[in-house]
């Protein structure tokens, strides 16, 4: 278990304890993986880990477009208050339907935002995405569906926007909250089938995003989170190519809290001379320029003025309430 997990644990049991957001019912310890703890809600009330005002509308935004809630049951989200997938949603998604907003909290990170364009739904940013093709040829299920949030490539969200020379870009969000990685070798998945094979034929590609000069092998990415930037990586690069939704450009921006220094470390055995953080080597590795970034939640979120929106005040309360270290 990373140390900053240790520390958000006892975060959100206070959270639980003491918000208004959150019933009396909810506030008892939940069952999670067969044991009961009090950084988890009861599973029948798992919605009140959302911030109340999005708590009906995403639920039926997820159900409409078929995309799993990791852990969740019953249409819910998961009741663990340190998931990943949970933060994401309530950083973002009060965003969705406020293109002004979602334009000046991105505008920092790209200085040439226009206007925010709907890429799903009618709305301003999309979860799970996992692209209208599948460009990675990653295996197909059964029923021949592939499933956004589960078994497949998925960035966390996705936004869309036209920039002021015209062109129009999506941004991938590689979303991390509490994650931290240890040094385990993902080249051969849990049945027997090698990894790198399903993805060799992408990165021996000539225009493949990733600088092939400076990588050691390509089985030195086979390992968290590189494994996860990689396949991303690759995800936007063949959705430019294809010009999804009609993107000239794709990129991926990873979000992470800048207090959780678990996740910077080089989890590589071959990567460690290359930098000193897991997202200073994965842009040291990306071959075009701007196609990788980087920001800390607190920069990208504690800027947002809610003087110029003060519809989202509530919410701002909401998220220094819960997550504390956006206020340190």
């Amino acid at each position: 278990m990373g140390k900053f997990l240790q520390t958000e644990k006892p975060n959100q049991v206070a959270f639980k304890k003491t918000s208004a957001t959150i019933s009396s019912a909810a506030k008892a310890d939940g069952m999670y993986k067969d044991h009961a703890y009090p950084f988890c809600l009861p599973r029948d009330l798992a919605e009140e880990n959302l911030y109340p005002r999005v708590r009906t509308t995403i639920r039926e935004y997820f159900e409409r477009n078929k995309i799993k809630w990791h852990d969740g049951q019953n249409g819910k989200p998961s009741n663990h208050m340190c998931d990943s997938q949970v933060c994401c949603a309530n950083f973002l998604f009060p965003f969705a339907d406020k293109p002004n907003a979602l334009a000046a909290l991105l505008k920092p990170i790209f200085p040439d935002v226009q206007e925010m364009l709907p890429i799903e739904d009618g709305l301003y940013v999309a979860f799970e995405w996992i692209g209208q093709e599948n460009y990675l040829q990653e295996k197909i299920s059964r029923n021949g569906q592939r499933t956004r949030g589960a078994n497949y490539t998925s960035a966390d969200a996705a936004v869309r926007f036209r920039r002021t020379d015209g062109r129009e870009q999506i941004s991938l969000i590689e979303w991390k909250y509490t994650e931290s990685y240890s040094s385990v070798n993902l080249e051969v998945a849990a049945s027997g089938q090698s990894r790198v094979e399903i993805y060799r034929k992408l990165f021996d590609q000539p225009d493949c995003p990733i600088d092939k000069t400076r990588l050691p092998c390509f089985e030195a990415l086979f390992y968290e989170p590189f494994y996860q930037f990689m396949r991303q990586q690759l995800l936007a690069h063949e959705m430019e190519k294809a010009h999804e939704l009609g993107a000239d450009i794709v990129s991926l921006l990873h979000i992470a809290p800048a207090h959780n220094l678990d996740f910077k470390a080089i989890t590589s055995p071959q990567l460690k001379p290359f930098g000193s953080s897991a997202t200073g080597v994965w842009k040291s590795l990306v071959t075009l320029p701007g196609r990788f970034i980087s920001i800390p939640t607190e920069t990208l979120f504690g800027s947002m003025d809610t003087e110029r929106f003060p519809e989202l005040k509530d919410w701002q309360a909401y998220i220094q309430a819960r997550y504390t270290w956006m206020a340190s």
